[in-house]
């Protein structure tokens, strides 16, 4: 049976040759204390049906907004101050919020950017899927649990009946993604806005994620709007391309046009910056260490295990690490690589003392921190820091940034109030951010400025280790790029390790001298990035070096409604 949010547009004579969403002359700002701020000026665009149309841009271009605006899910502050967003029949624009509903979930599924925020963490997985089921009548109660998981599995969880059990924070950042992306499917809708939806995807996880959206675009004629820094995705995938620069579109066409005979000089600049469609960086390679010198991190047979949900009456553990052993030098990097729910950040968890072994030893400067309790555990967290994944998760909402950034300075009793503040312009400014970010919250940032203001306040004590979790996964790719060089030219300066966890192998290549490949909690491969990447000796390398996005830009042949859709 065809859902009824697939024949909406049939029943009501809407001609399935026009766009399914049709924006012309947004406008969106959002009152501050100091007054407006212009976020979308005049954007115009259009999303046809069985089409995936990408919006790139750099942070805070005005992207994520858009998106936003065209659901009606502006932040409080945010307002449409001009322009229309024809949906169907309907002025998105207009709409009262009962009309909305009627709209949102059933015709337009939306995959936000952020799911920690997204995500009820009170409600078990499958049930804030079966929720979606029931509420737009595609499911009774009784059989809601048993489509919820089918719908799980669709979105390309992995033993999706057991996630459907699960709570949110069971679940790894890139598990939690796909539930939303699972919430956004459900009901079959005619336009999907994607807002950044692998951003916290491993490869492998990404194509998987991104052959599904497009196959629902090519079947079923569901339009795709995909909001996304990473134009390897955006070349793979959309047959459009629209570039945002400043709240502004300045160049939209064929996403093979675009990219083959860029016009813009913004769009140039973002080409020239991402990695995955340049020649990766070259690093100078460093000296050897010598054999006598101790590693300033050293892993021996890592194990953790975690108890999962009873099921038909046993008890299960899943040993997400299983004996993992490394060693990491100063003013190196070692990156760990592989799927989402390979044990990646589990391990760095436990090098930081933020979650117990089960089993293993881990060596910080020579010293057994495996069980650092007191001033011993104190001193490591001085010594080495964590950049979260989620950094809205990370930043306390009631803190401006620059208390942000200078709290660790306030924990260790660190300077005085004038010399913190300065630290805190230093590297504001490092990472890429003006100086009046200082007094604004983590709620007036977009997720790419939080990303940047986390890695600042990791880098406030100047640690020797800094463990690094996705750390880019946030960023556009000009300031992706800012930020990798930052953190090596910090390496340089200072002799500070970072331990970098990354599902983005194209990153990983620039800034790793060694790089682990992880797979079901073991380390199946390692080696320098230039051997592995030319010469993996392991299946699960290659299919990880095969999934790398942006090497497939679509030719004007294969962009079926090109025609009908002239630049935006």
């Amino acid at each position: 049976m065809v859902p009824a949010a697939m024949t909406d547009a049939s029943e009501t004579g809407e001609d399935v040759t026009t766009p399914v969403l049709h924006v012309r002359g947004l406008s969106v700002s959002y009152r501050t204390r100091g007054g407006a701020v212009a976020a979308v000026r005049g954007a115009d665009l259009d999303v046809w049906p069985g089409q995936v149309t990408a919006v790139v841009g750099e942070s805070g271009s005005g992207k994520s907004t858009t998106a936003h605006a065209i659901t009606r899910l502006l932040p409080p502050n945010g307002v449409i101050d001009a322009g229309t967003i024809r949906f169907g029949r309907h002025d998105l624009a207009t709409l009262s919020e009962a009309e909305l509903r009627t709209v949102r979930g059933a015709r337009i599924g939306l995959v936000p950017q952020d799911p920690a925020v997204s995500l009820n963490p009170v409600m078990r997985i499958g049930d804030q899927v079966a929720e979606v089921l029931r509420i737009h009548g595609l499911a009774t109660r009784r059989s809601a649990a048993a489509e919820a998981i089918d719908v799980l599995d669709r979105a390309g969880l992995p033993d999706a009946a057991l996630r459907a059990r699960q709570y949110p924070h069971e679940l790894s950042g890139g598990m939690r993604q796909r539930a939303l992306i699972a919430i956004a499917i459900a009901a079959r809708p005619q336009l999907i806005i994607a807002d950044e939806p692998t951003s916290a995807l491993d490869v492998t996880v990404q194509r998987v994620i991104l052959d599904h959206l497009q196959s629902l675009s090519e079947e079923s004629g569901t339009a795709v709007l995909l909001v996304t820094h990473d134009l390897g995705v955006a070349a793979d995938r959309a047959q459009r391309l629209v570039v945002m620069s400043q709240g502004k579109v300045v160049e939209a066409g064929p996403t093979a046009d675009v990219l083959a005979g860029p016009r813009h000089a913004y769009t140039r600049h973002l080409l020239a910056a991402a990695p995955s469609l340049t020649t990766a960086r070259h690093r100078v390679p460093l000296p050897a260490p010598s054999p006598d010198a101790p590693p300033l991190v050293e892993a021996r047979h890592l194990v953790k295990e975690f108890r999962l949900p009873r099921t038909a009456g046993e008890n299960g553990t899943l040993r997400a690490v299983d004996g993992v052993s490394f060693t990491l030098h100063r003013g190196q990097t070692l990156a760990l690589v592989g799927e989402s729910g390979s044990g990646k950040s589990t391990t760095a968890r436990m090098v930081l003392r933020l979650t117990d072994a089960s089993a293993g030893q881990v060596l910080f400067d020579g010293a057994d921190v495996t069980t650092a309790r007191g001033a011993q555990a104190r001193q490591l967290r001085r010594r080495a820091q964590l950049v979260y994944q989620n950094p809205y998760a990370s930043l306390d909402p009631r803190f401006s940034i620059a208390e942000v950034i200078t709290e660790p300075l306030r924990a260790f009793k660190v300077g005085d109030r004038a010399s913190r503040l300065a630290r805190a312009r230093e590297l504001i400014d490092r990472v890429a951010l003006p100086a009046s970010t200082l007094d604004r919250r983590p709620a007036e940032l977009s997720g790419g400025q939080r990303q940047r203001v986390a890695i600042a306040r990791a880098l406030a004590l100047s640690p020797d280790l800094v463990a690094c979790d996705e750390p880019v996964s946030a960023l556009d790719v000009s300031v992706q790029a800012q930020v990798l060089e930052l953190l090596t030219e910090l390496q340089a300066d200072t002799g500070v390790a970072y331990l970098f966890i990354s599902h983005d192998l194209a990153v990983v290549r620039q800034i790793a001298h060694q790089v682990a490949v992880m797979r079901a909690g073991r380390i199946v491969e390692t080696g320098p990035p230039e051997h592995l990447f030319t010469e993996p000796r392991h299946a699960y390398t290659r299919e990880l070096l095969a999934a790398i996005p942006g090497g497939r830009v679509p030719s004007p042949a294969t962009e079926r409604t090109t025609s009908r859709g002239a630049a935006s």
